[in-house]
C-alpha cells in the first residue's frame, strides 16, 4: 500500500531549498512511468492526542501558534506548517496500522521529514516526528517496535523520544560527525532503554559493502533477539552516492537490497508487518529511482536502475560496525 497526499506539495521551507515540493513530485512521476503509482490512500491528519505520546504538549502548542518564525536556521515555520505536518505524521500513522492490521508492506511517501523531531525541539526540516508518532502507537497497543533509521543522517529526535524505552528498538546507521553531530556507537539508550539503541556511526565513503555488514553483523542479529510485532524504517536517500549534502556513497541497488533484506525479516519475524516512511534524500533522480526500485521490491517487481556504481567493496565502515558491536556486548548476541 502506498500513502500519499497532494497537500504535502503545499510545503516550503523557503526558496530554492533543498527540501523543496520537486522532491515528492519526482518520486511519483517515477513510480508512474513504472506503474507503480496504484491502489495510493490519501492521509488523515494526526490528532493532537496522538502527536503528544511523543511530543510535550509545550512544544506542540509553540508550533501550532508560531506563525512565521525558525526552529532552526534552515527549518522555516509558516501558518501551514503544523497542518501539514500533522498530516504527514498521519500518513506514516495510517500506513503502520495498514501494515499490522493487513499483513503487508506499506510505503508513506511524505514530506516534511520527521526524525530530527524531539520531545520538545524540531530542526533539520523536522517538526513532528512521523516514524515516532507511528511508533508510540504501536507501543500503546503492547506491541514490540524495531524502528530501522537509514538516513545518512543521524535520527536525534527518534533517539531522544525513545532512549529509555525497552519496547522500542531504534538501529541508526548514519555518518558521524555531520548534522546533528550525535549517534556515538557508545550510545546505547537510558534506564530501561540501555541497549535498545543502536548507533552504527559511519565515516566519509562508506557504501555498499559497508551497510551490508552492517546489516548482516548487527541489524538481523538484534532483529531475531528482538522479534518485533512491527518493523518501521525511516528511508533517508541521502545516503546515495550522488547526494549533494552527505559523503555516504550507497548506489541505489544498495538501497533496495537494504529494503529488501528488512522486508524478509519483517515477513520472518513478524508476518510481514513492515512500513516504510520517507526521511530525507535531496538528489532528484537518485531519490526517485530509489523509491521505485523499494516500491518494486515490495511488489515483486524489478525496477531497472541506472545509479550502480560501488565506492565501497572493501568495508570502509569495519572499524565502525565493531566499535557498535563492542558497545553493544553486554545487551546482544553479536559475533
Amino acid at each position: 500500500m502506498l500513502v500519499c497526499d497532494p497537500r504535502f506539495l503545499d510545503h516550503v521551507v523557503s526558496p530554492n531549498h533543498v527540501e523543496r515540493p520537486d522532491r515528492l513530485r519526482a518520486i511519483v512521476e517515477r513510480l508512474k512511468q513504472e506503474r507503480l503509482y496504484a491502489g495510493v490512500e490519501a492521509a488523515t491528519p494526526a490528532t493532537r492526542q496522538e502527536v503528544e505520546r511523543v511530543h510535550r504538549s509545550t512544544y506542540v502548542e509553540y508550533l501550532r501558534n508560531l506563525g512565521d518564525g525558525f526552529l532552526d536556521p534552515e527549518t522555516a515555520v509558516h501558518p501551514g506548517t503544523f497542518e501539514v505536518a500533522s498530516l504527514a505524521a498521519g500518513a506514516v500513522l495510517g500506513a503502520v496500522r495498514a501494515a499490522v492490521r493487513d499483513g503487508r508492506p506499506s510505503v508513506a511517501l511524505v514530506r516534511p521529514p520527521g526524525h530530527h523531531a524531539g520531545p520538545d525541539y524540531g530542526g533539520g526540516f523536522c517538526y513532528l516526528n512521523n516514524v515516532a508518532v507511528a511508533a508510540a502507537d504501536c507501543a500503546a497497543r503492547g506491541l514490540r517496535v524495531a524502528v530501522l533509521d537509514y538516513d545518512a543522517h543521524h535520527g536525534n529526535g527518534t533517539r531522544d523520544i525513545f532512549a529509555a524505552s525497552s519496547s522500542v528498538l531504534y538501529v541508526s546507521t548514519h555518518e558521524y560527525g555531520i548534522y546533528p553531530g550525535t549517534g556515538p556507537a557508545e550510545d546505547v539508550g537510558e534506564g530501561e532503554g540501555r541497549g535498545f539503541t543502536v548507533n552504527v556511526p559511519l565515516s566519509a565513503g562508506c557504501g555498499d559493502a559497508s551497510f551490508l555488514l552492517a546489516v548482516e553483523a548487527i541489524v538481523e542479529p538484534i532483529l531475531e533477539e528482538f522479534r518485533p510485532d512491527v518493523v518501521l524504517m525511516s528511508l533517508g536517500v541521502d545516503a546515495h552516492y550522488r547526494d549533494p549534502l552527505t559523503s555516504l556513497t550507497l548506489s541505489s541497488p544498495g538501497y533496495v537490497e537494504l529494503v529488501s533484506r528488512a522486508a524478509n525479516a519483517a515477513s520472518r519475524l513478524c508476518g510481514n508487518r513492515i512500513a516504510i516512511a520517507l526521511e530525507g534524500g535531496y538528489h532528484l533522480d537518485a531519490l526517485a529511482e530509489v523509491l521505485a526500485g523499494v516500491v518494486g521490491r515490495l511488489q515483486g517487481r524489478t525496477v531497472d536502475l541506472a545509479l550502480t556504481e560501488v565506492f565501497d567493496d572493501k568495508v570502509r565502515g569495519r572499524a565502525a560496525i565493531e566499535a557498535t558491536k563492542r558497545a553493544h556486548g553486554a545487551y546482544w548476541n553479536l559475533r
